[in-house]
């Protein structure tokens, strides 16, 4: 752990991680963006509560964040209901009795265009990867804005700012929409002491890519793995949450309203073999 940034200012935060769990695959030491962010978190001191929609991916993340010494508490809750939303901040601030950092990672991408993309997975697209961000803030945001202090972190995606050789609609189109819901909201609620931004991954090697290979989709997975990406390879979940954890520290505190691209300049390029 000791080449990962620390941020001194974290210690004893109460971070809250929607969607900290992951698969997990026999023999691998892959880690998936929430559990990375919430692994990250934890080494710089945060006392982190996370949810997931599975409680055996949230306990596996737990499990491994505790053997490394850290905090991590989880409750299963599914981040498309607002009830469940309100049952995961209640437990937090029963336990601590604050949320200092809130990380918005559940997403979720399917295949379609307009035209063959059915209307209910259209709506179970924009649900996962949009509604769960507004519900997490509709509750947050209170509890922040009362506090005085708070800061938030959305995950977007770089299928956010451009097309990328997927056709996947809903998805782009959703995280757009949380890139933007971050501008806006970062404005509104930067006088009351809660600063929010976000992070767009690019293409990353996680539990996800690494599960395609070992399921026999080879070449579902060359595809992603041949990328032609600027600066040679594949980033990690482990790129995510230095970038994610650097905008929730004192390091990040003139930063608002802004969206942290980590793709190692896939975006910059006009080349895509997806």
């Amino acid at each position: 752990m000791s080449s990962f940034a620390k941020y001194p200012d974290l210690k004893d935060k109460i971070a809250l991680v929607m969607g900290i769990g992951q698969a997990q695959i026999p023999g691998s030491d892959t880690w998936g963006n929430g559990a990375a962010i919430a692994r990250l978190l934890a080494y710089s001191g945060a006392k982190v509560f996370g949810c997931d929609l599975s409680l055996a991916a949230a306990e596996y993340t737990a499990s491994r964040i505790r053997s490394e010494g850290g905090i991590c508490n989880v409750i299963q809750a599914d981040v498309t209901s607002a009830n469940d939303v309100q049952k995961v901040a209640d437990a937090v601030l029963a336990k601590h009795g604050r949320i200092d950092i809130l990380v918005n990672n559940v997403g979720a991408t399917a295949t379609g265009d307009p035209a063959s993309m059915s209307e209910e997975m259209w709506d179970r697209q924009v649900k996962v990867n949009l509604k769960s961000v507004y519900l997490a803030c509709h509750v947050i945001l209170p509890i922040m804005e009362n506090q005085g202090s708070g800061v938030v972190v959305n995950n977007a995606s770089i299928a956010g700012l451009r097309y990328i050789g997927k056709p996947q609609v809903a998805y782009s189109t959703a995280k757009a929409a949380v890139i933007h819901f971050t501008r806006v909201t970062a404005v509104m609620y930067a006088p009351k002491g809660v600063r929010m931004n976000s992070v767009a991954p690019g293409l990353m090697y996680t539990p996800l890519v690494e599960s395609l290979k070992a399921n026999g989709q080879e070449e579902a997975y060359h595809k992603i793995m041949e990328q032609p990406v600027p600066i040679g390879r594949m980033g990690d979940a482990i790129d995510v949450a230095n970038a994610t954890v650097f905008l929730a520290s004192d390091a990040a505190k003139y930063i608002t309203g802004q969206n942290l691209v980590v793709d190692g300049g896939f975006t910059s390029s006009s080349v895509s073999k997806l």
